[in-house]
């Protein structure tokens, strides 16, 4: 089924039933007001969502036009959000730019991060950017949403707590980051707020492209209107989002209603080494990094800049038809 969070005025919006071409609702809130509180009795307040879901898609109950515009982030606010580094070969561009080896650890303990989540951008909602030093880029990904997840659950295990999936812009201001990272404690200012599609789905939605806790298919990223990214999400992954929603939990509960990302998308070149803009028929980059990477690692220095305001960013997923799933997030960035 697919689920969406109407941007009403409130903190956490209206829960609603979306048709599968995204072109139809129905209120959810005799079931659950909100998403948060479907997530909380996920057991029993899925079945009556895809009740409602059948009943949306035969007609048979009153619809609103829905427009993806209106939708906020599927959870305004969430208790918790991790991003994880799924995709090692973007780890490996990043540590090669700057003469860097991988260490070995990487290709079995992943990396993940605790991301703020108490104020989600909604999907069509501005970038606000008040340094264009900051090095503001956009970084496409997937997430999941799970329910309540035990301390030490096994990634087979893991999977199976995956409730719901959407798509990511993981806003990053890359010209912070260094300075925050050599203080040896993390991200925080170089991390601010995060956009997720209109849209989330349940796993079964996506048929047989939902394969062993991974999306395969790829994600649509276009930069100022212009095709930027078509990496295949289900290519060069190192690790699932079962993986990685069990290394959060090895030490804690995650609670209903977490999110887990994935990274940024990246694909390798058919040679194994980087990977081709789109224009050059590659599958080109889901954030504006990987192609500064690439171009320091061959030209000594890179060229391409980041976002400045006027600049606009739109990440998507189609099924093999071609209908978005997810609908798609839209922003532009402008000045703080």
């Amino acid at each position: 089924m697919k689920l969406a969070t109407l941007n009403d005025g409130t903190r956490d919006g209206k829960l609603v039933v979306v048709s599968k071409d995204i072109t139809r609702y129905c209120l959810a809130d005799n079931i659950a007001a909100t998403m948060q509180a479907a997530l909380d009795d996920w057991d029993n307040i899925a079945p009556k969502l895809e009740a409602l879901y059948r009943d949306v898609e035969h007609q048979t109950v009153p619809c609103e036009r829905f427009h993806e515009r209106e939708a906020h982030s599927p959870l305004p606010r969430a208790y918790q959000w991790a991003d994880g580094s799924a995709y090692i070969n973007h780890v490996e561009l990043v540590r090669k730019a700057r003469g860097a080896e991988v260490p070995e650890s990487f290709y079995h303990d992943p990396l993940m991060y605790q991301g703020g989540s108490d104020d989600f951008l909604a999907p069509r909602e501005e970038i606000p950017l008040k340094d264009t030093a900051w090095g503001c880029d956009m970084e496409g990904e997937i997430a999941c949403i799970t329910d309540d997840v035990p301390m030490g659950v096994s990634s087979a295990d893991a999977a199976g707590h995956i409730k719901l999936l959407m798509l990511v812009n993981d806003v990053s201001l890359r010209g912070l980051i260094p300075g925050e990272l050599a203080k040896g404690f993390g991200f925080f200012q170089s991390k601010p707020a995060t956009a997720f599609s209109p849209v989330c789905v349940t796993p079964d939605e996506l048929g047989e492209a939902w394969k062993g806790s991974v999306i395969h298919l790829p994600l649509l990223v276009d930069y100022n209107g212009e095709p930027f990214g078509r990496a295949e999400v289900g290519q060069d992954a190192t690790f699932s989002l079962a993986d990685l929603v069990a290394h959060a939990a090895k030490t804690r509960n995650l609670g209903a209603g977490c999110i887990i990302g994935s990274g940024t998308i990246s694909n390798q070149g058919e040679d194994g080494g980087p990977g081709k803009p789109v224009s050059d028929g590659g599958a080109g980059y889901s954030c504006i990094a990987e192609i500064r990477m690439i171009e320091t690692i061959r030209d000594g220095e890179a060229k391409t800049r980041f976002m400045a305001p006027g600049d606009t960013v739109k990440i998507e997923m189609r099924d093999k038809e071609g209908h978005s799933i997810f609908g798609s997030i839209e922003q532009e960035v402008v000045q703080a």
